[in-house]
């Protein structure tokens, strides 16, 4: 298992996961990241949610129309 700062839980597979309501969640990958944020959309899994979203860089405005 790997911690990863401000990222997933790395663990080598295969892996089972036993959710609070009582599912378990498999996954067969020789390595899974186990989201810790709860932003992942298949949760438990990480799908890379934490990771803050660059936004694009805003053209500069002409502040002299001809």
């Amino acid at each position: 298992m790997t911690l990863e700062p401000q990222g997933p839980v790395l663990v080598e597979g295969p892996v089972e996961i036993v959710l609070e309501d009582g599912t378990i969640a498999r996954s067969d990958r020789f390595m899974a990241a186990i989201c810790t944020c709860r932003r992942s959309r298949t949760y438990p899994w990480c799908d890379t949610s934490h990771r803050r979203r660059a936004r694009p860089a805003r053209p500069p405005e002409d502040r002299n129309p001809t």
